[in-house]
């Protein structure tokens, strides 16, 4: 039976010898488009005789097998499918024949390049030429359940990598709400990951004059102008105790307009510290160049700066950072995260390009 077979078939079914009724038109033609939906459907649908040949198949079904309706309307099941495959399906057939109902069913078969495929569909009896058919319409899920365990896999491998990389890292929403965490994230900020997680990221942040630009940057973010940020912000613990970190920021989600989701992480972080008077550009500056090796006489004019000034900056900073002496005031600027640890010559740790001075 081919697709004109079957329209003619819904389209003119026995009727009393006068002719239709109008009503039995309209029900016709209904049947008719509906011949036409089903055979250019994505879903596979077919027609069975109780002997496993086909009346029917529509163009996704004949897709399965390579080929066009043409090919498999009159074949029977062992002409298309293994003898294993094929005696599965003459088995669920005669099951559906002899239930008269129908049957929800999940079926495995081989795909055209030689790899396993599945469907999802329905078998049910139909009634064709005075006899009792199956028929079928199937939807194949195979690329469906391969993306479903992709994506399990993925999100297992990075489960494993947050909890086991021993690096603070948590999802944010858009919204700058934690939604998931990283154990080590928790032991960061003195808290449970229970406790962690619901958090908003502000509660987390010491208020500085940063915050505006890491706001700024933040909102770069979601807009998607751009996909990745490095930044550094200053944590704040349960305790109150603070460290500045080098942030990580990541967008994920496929929207061109706006970011779903944003993965932080710390890569580099101070030691926790009591809060302390923030620090002007020219202390910073300093720092830097007593960093770098610079006596008293030589950050003063560098900095164009009376030798007084620069002493009482430095007696100011070892008061401030608790530091005695020149090395212990250097050591005290890295530990605190004042001076970015991987650079050199040695800079502000706010420093929003490499060879920024403040």
């Amino acid at each position: 039976m081919d697709h004109s077979s079957l329209k003619a078939l819904l389209e003119h079914s026995p009727r009393p010898e006068d002719g239709p009724t109008p009503d039995e038109s309209r029900i016709q033609s209904r049947y008719a488009a509906f011949a036409d939906l089903v055979d250019l459907a994505p879903a596979a649908a077919f027609i069975r005789d109780s002997a496993g040949r086909y009346l029917w198949a529509n163009h996704a079904y004949a897709h399965l097998y390579g080929t066009v309706p043409e090919e498999v309307i009159g074949k029977y099941i062992e002409d298309l499918d293994a003898p294993a495959e094929a005696d599965q399906f003459r088995a669920l057939d005669q099951e559906i024949l002899s239930r008269g109902t129908p049957v929800r069913h999940t079926l495995g078969y081989r795909r055209r390049d030689g790899s396993a495929g599945r469907a999802v569909g329905h078998r049910f009896p139909v009634r064709e030429s005075a006899q009792t058919c199956v028929a079928g319409i199937y939807v194949d899920v195979t690329d469906h359940l391969r993306t479903t365990v992709q994506w399990q896999e993925a999100e297992e491998n990075l489960q494993a990598l947050r909890d086991h990389s021993g690096l603070p890292c948590a999802l944010l929403s858009v919204n700058g709400r934690v939604i998931e965490a990283s154990a080590a994230a928790a032991e960061l900020f003195q808290l449970s990951p229970h406790d962690l997680v619901g958090r908003r990221a502000h509660t987390l942040l010491a208020p500085e004059p940063d915050l505006d630009r890491l706001h700024r940057r933040w909102k770069g973010l979601i807009s998607r102008r751009t996909r990745r940020v490095e930044t550094s912000a200053v944590l704040v613990d349960a305790h109150g105790l603070q460290r500045r970190a080098q942030l990580h920021l990541t967008t994920i989600g496929h929207s061109a307009a706006r970011a779903r989701h944003v993965w932080a992480v710390v890569t580099h972080q101070s030691l926790a510290h009591e809060a302390h008077p923030s620090l002007t550009a020219a202390q910073i500056r300093i720092l830097s160049l007593l960093a770098e090796g610079s006596s008293n006489g030589d950050i003063a004019t560098s900095l164009k700066l009376s030798r007084q000034t620069v002493d009482y900056h430095l007696s100011r900073l070892r008061h401030v950072l608790g530091a005695a002496t020149r090395p212990a005031l250097v050591a005290r600027a890295y530990v605190l995260g004042i001076l970015a640890p991987r650079a050199w010559p040695p800079r502000s740790a706010t420093a929003a390009h490499p060879l920024s001075t403040v």
